[in-house]
């Protein structure tokens, strides 16, 4: 199984917000209320500006065998988004994305990588050295989520033609 990332382009958005909803709806049952999922979920109902968020941040979607897997992205140092389609979770996915953006993180000077990782995602998150700095509840279409801040010291970026 080969994992491959490329640039988010907007021809993506719409297979992205159908698994953007499909990764809330089945990954998050455990944390989340249906309630809560649905509110989540429906922050891509107005795909123009789901597109817009994508865009306006450095997107990454990853392939798995070639079928779109999962997406990030990173904006003001800070991971906003993270999702993998639900066939394609435990594979590697989300580290393949997370491992990008924080090396691109690193390469463009940041000290600190930060994300507000949902319950789902917070072991995840935990497992790679993020710690937790505060809880919050945050409102989405009249419900109440809760997530976890979470940062990261990312050290120097590496010297081009540096060996391990």
């Amino acid at each position: 199984m080969t994992i491959s990332l490329r640039p988010f382009l907007p021809s993506d958005a719409p297979a992205l917000a159908r698994l953007f909803r499909d990764s809330i709806e089945t990954l998050a049952e455990d944390d989340y209320t249906d309630d809560q999922r649905a509110a989540w979920a429906s922050s891509a109902d107005d795909l123009a500006e789901f597109a817009q968020k994508l865009s306006e941040s450095l997107t990454l979607v990853a392939l798995r065998d070639g079928a779109l897997a999962g997406f990030a992205s990173l904006a003001d140092g800070k991971i906003d988004m993270l999702y993998v389609e639900p066939g394609h979770a435990g594979h590697g996915v989300a580290t393949a994305l997370v491992d990008a953006l924080e090396k691109l993180g690193r390469a463009r000077g940041a000290k600190e990588i930060e994300t507000d990782a949902s319950d789902v995602a917070r072991d995840f998150f935990a497992k790679r050295g993020y710690a937790p700095m505060q809880r919050n509840t945050v409102m989405r279409a009249g419900e109440w989520l809760a997530n976890t801040t979470m940062k990261k010291p990312l050290g120097t970026p590496e010297k081009p033609g540096a060996t391990h």
